[in-house]
């Protein structure tokens, strides 16, 4: 799947600090390459959506919103009862919140916070501040953009009230994606059953950099390690949560449940079954 360049490639004036957008699809989207060039506030109003970041993998149903800082991510979008995915994005600028830190004179305590993401349940007054969104994309442009800043602005002072100032710092301390721990990046994606391609584009790497990288850091194949680390979490299920083999082998990313058989006996030396009449 190619990478989409979000706001670029759904907003023609990416180049402003704030865009507005109301996103809407009929059909379930599967771990799409998502690069954002700028922060964004995805207010879910139907359908669920799956993030994964770096570090991070959550979900998140319609009675929240999330804040996504600007990087690489990879987003599922998974349509409601009604048969849609829809949500507004409004999109905005490291500087925006640096301007906004200034005119209201908040304090920067320059504390690091890398959150790659932020997710909040609605109240009734952010209810009511995205039914503001959605009447206010449909009037003139000019109008528009007079108004998003207002907008802007009245949904941070109201997030600082209710959560105080740090959440925001998220937003003005950008640390460079490459810096962040590669290790650790492998660890927490070690079940998400991520593509070569996929994992290679959450730590911004080229796929043959990635690899030169992992065989660096774990001397071995990212196939070999990944299902090391898929089979120790089987034997977990099997023997701890006494799950059934038919069950494990499609959780942990396996397509059969014979080819599963072999991997665990070749590892453990004993079939699936039999590890757990041995407990």
């Amino acid at each position: 799947m190619e990478i989409q360049y979000l706001p670029e490639q759904i907003e023609t004036n990416s180049d402003s600090e704030l865009q507005m957008y109301e996103y809407f699809i009929s059909k379930s989207i599967n771990k799409n390459k998502v690069q954002l060039s700028k922060n964004v506030f995805s207010f879910l109003l139907n359908g669920t959506k799956e993030l994964i970041t770096q570090n991070h993998t959550t979900r998140i149903e319609n009675d929240k919103f999330v804040i996504i800082k600007a990087g690489n991510c990879l987003m599922s979008e998974s349509i409601s009862l009604s048969q849609n995915y829809r949500s507004m994005l409004l999109f905005f600028s490291d500087k925006a919140v640096e301007d906004f830190l200034k005119k209201y004179d908040y304090k920067n305590n320059h504390k690091q916070n890398n959150d790659p993401f932020i997710i909040t349940e609605y109240d009734r007054v952010i209810q009511n501040i995205v039914k503001s969104l959605v009447h206010l994309q449909t009037q003139p442009v000019d109008f528009i953009n007079k108004m998003l800043p207002l907008k802007f602005e009245e949904i941070l002072l109201y997030l600082v009230q209710m959560k105080g100032i740090d959440f925001l710092l998220n937003f003005v301390h950008n640390q460079n994606p490459s810096a962040k721990s590669f290790v650790d990046t492998m660890h927490k994606n070690a079940l998400n059953n991520l593509s070569i391609q996929e994992l290679s584009f959450l730590c911004n790497m080229s796929v043959s950099t990635f690899k030169r990288n992992f065989d660096k850091e774990f001397q071995t194949s990212p196939i070999r390690w990944f299902q090391e680390k898929r089979l120790e979490h089987a034997a977990y299920l099997l023997q701890t949560k006494k799950m059934r083999a038919s069950d494990v082998y499609e959780e942990i990313g396996f397509e059969n449940l014979s080819s599963f058989v072999q991997a665990y006996k070749n590892k453990f030396g004993t079939t699936p079954k039999q590890s757990q009449i041995n407990i």
